[in-house]
Order: structure tokens, then C-alpha cells, then sequence
């Protein structure tokens, strides 16, 4: 049995877990970032809790799978220049931590290491031409083409949340503005709702968040409605884009925002049958992540699987 270590490197925290061949996780923990205390503390904590997994569930792993917020350089092991911690920027955790354990690590960028556990373990195997998308509080995209994590020039991660949606949209953390993010993750929708309600609209500010927003929809409230329902259009806008593009087998949806997908899914179907006539859009399987709260970490391990081969998820690549 195959037991890859998992690491799920985010903005805020960092998850450490154990997966096998199956794409079961059997062990987790997570600690903050923290990421103005340094790379060395981040990766001596990364290893610490490696050694703690191993020793408490007495498996010992084959390999290591990372994936990262990014810009990151899969093919090198290092980080890019990340908002999150740009100091980090040039420290390579692959090599640190094939040091460290002697054992075989690959690192992808997050969006794309989710994408592999779907397509491996998920709502996309068996799908030669798989998007994944995750929506929360940005949107990030991988793309798998015949088995294999589509790369740009120089192996780059396609920032395809920063595709142009409306140029009269609102700014963007990139430095446009009418960025898909900008518009249909779930900080544009909070924003929507604050800049269009009425001056007297009772849910403004405190606590009004996407997650606020879709529960006062489910209760009858007006606004949150229009809200909803002007985040189905604008998601709906970016997902028929990626199908008139890539038209692919399947596109599958996660994060954050899908826990209320029954209030988007209608409203997004109905923009991509209206933007997409010109390909078979009605052969395009949209569907929902089916991996969990986990996907983050299953996915890092599919990672491992898929950049040097086992018997799990994808082998390609």
C-alpha cells in the first residue's frame, strides 16, 4: 500500500496529511502559516508534523505531494512571488523536504493539485479534458488535457480567474479591472450587494459575507436574491468562456461558494446555454467537487501520483 505525504500550503494556514493509493485520507493537521515569521519556520513546522504523522499512525510515506498558492514553479520546487508571503519568494520545499525525508516530492500549484485529485479520485476521472474550478474568496482554475496539467510558457499556471469579464467592472487585486475574480468570487459579491442595496438595507457591513448573503436569499430577502442572482450571471459568464474555449468533458466546481450551488447552478447553466451555441455546450458535464473539504490535500497527494507514477489517481504527466 502507497501512503504519499500531503501538504497544502495557503495564505492563512498549512494542512499536513496522509493519503493512500485510494485517495483516503488518514491523517491531518493544520497550524497558521504565519508567514511573517519566516520560510524556515513554515517548512521546520511542514516536517515536524510529516515526522508526527508518520510516527502516530506508524505508516511511513513513499513520497511527498505540495500543493501551494501560488505563482509557483512545479518544475524546480520553488515559490514565486506570492501576496501572501513574498518574502518566501526563490525558497524551493521540494528540495528541503526531499533532504529532509529522502523520499521523491513534486509540487503543483493549488488549483492545479485540486484538479488532479478530481480528475484522479473525483467528479472528473475518467475525463480525458477536465477543468476544475474552485470559487471562494478568489477563483482559481486547473486544466487537465488528455491526462496531463496544462502548463504555459516557461511551465506557468494560467491565471484564468484574471480572464477579462467587463472592462466597466470593478478593480482588481492584479491591477485591471472586470477580472473574472473581481466580479464573481465571493468578496465581488459581498461588494455588489454593499455598493447596490439602499442606503437603509439592514444587512450592510458587519458581518455581510457570501456565505451571509446566500443564507438571507434562502430566507426571502430581496436584495441577497438580487445578489445571487447577479452572481449567477457573472459566474456564468466565466464558466461559458472556458466552454466555448476548451469545450471540455467536464467542467467540476468547488470551494467555498459551491456549498450553496443549488441558488448558482440554474442561473449559470442558463448563461452558458445562451453564450455557447456555437459548440456542443450541452455535452459539457458541469458538475460538483466530490472530494470534499479534503480536496486540497487528496490533491497534493494526487500530485505525488501523478508526477512520478503509482497504482492512484492520474498517471500522466
Amino acid at each position: 500500500m502507497t501512503t504519499i505525504g500531503a501538504v497544502d500550503i495557503g495564505g492563512t494556514k498549512i494542512a499536513v496529511g496522509l493519503v493512500d493509493e485510494h485517495g483516503q485520507l488518514s491523517w491531518r493537521l493544520e497550524f497558521p502559516t504565519n508567514a511573517n515569521a519566516g520560510y524556515a519556520r513554515a517548512i521546520g513546522n511542514i516536517i515536524d508534523t510529516l515526522r508526527q504523522a508518520e510516527s502516530r499512525s506508524g505508516k511511513k510515506m513513499d513520497g511527498i505531494g505540495i500543493g501551494s498558492t501560488g505563482p509557483v514553479y512545479p518544475l524546480t520546487g520553488e515559490i514565486g512571488d506570492v501576496n501572501f508571503f513574498p518574502s518566501w519568494c526563490g525558497q524551493n520545499p521540494v528540495r528541503d523536504l526531499e533532504k529532509a525525508f529522502g523520499l521523491s516530492v513534486a509540487m503543483e500549484n493549488d488549483a492545479d493539485a485540486s484538479a488532479l485529485g478530481e480528475a484522479g479520485w473525483g467528479g472528473g476521472r475518467n475525463k480525458s479534458r477536465m477543468i476544475y474550478v474552485t470559487l471562494g474568496t478568489g477563483i482559481g482554475v486547473g486544466i487537465i488535457l488528455d491526462g496531463r496539467v496544462y502548463r504555459g510558457v516557461a511551465d506557468s499556471h494560467p491565471e484564468i480567474g484574471h480572464h477579462l469579464v467587463d472592462f466597466s467592472g470593478p478593480p482588481c487585486t492584479c491591477g485591471f479591472r472586470g477580472c473574472w475574480e473581481s466580479l464573481a468570487a465571493g468578496p465581488g459579491m459581498t461588494a455588489w450587494l454593499e455598493s447596490h442595496s439602499p442606503a437603509g438595507y439592514a444587512h450592510r457591513g458587519g458581518d455581510l459575507s457570501a456565505k451571509r448573503i446566500c443564507e438571507l436569499a434562502r430566507a426571502g430577502d430581496e436584495w441577497a436574491r438580487r445578489a445571487v442572482q447577479h452572481e449567477s450571471l457573472y459566474l456564468g459568464l466565466g464558466l461559458a468562456n472556458l466552454v466555448t474555449v476548451f469545450v471540455p468533458d467536464a467542467i467540476v466546481l468547488g470551494g467555498s461558494l459551491m456549498k450553496s450551488a443549488d441558488l448558482f447552478l440554474d442561473g449559470i447553466k442558463t448563461t452558458i446555454a445562451a453564450s455557447c451555441r456555437y459548440v456542443p455546450y450541452e455535452k459539457v458535464e458541469i458538475s460538483l467537487a466530490s472530494l470534499g473539504e479534503e480536496a486540497n490535500l487528496i490533491g497534493a497527494a494526487c500530485v505525488w501520483h501523478h508526477r512520478f507514477g503509482s497504482t492512484g489517481g492520474t498517471h500522466a504527466g
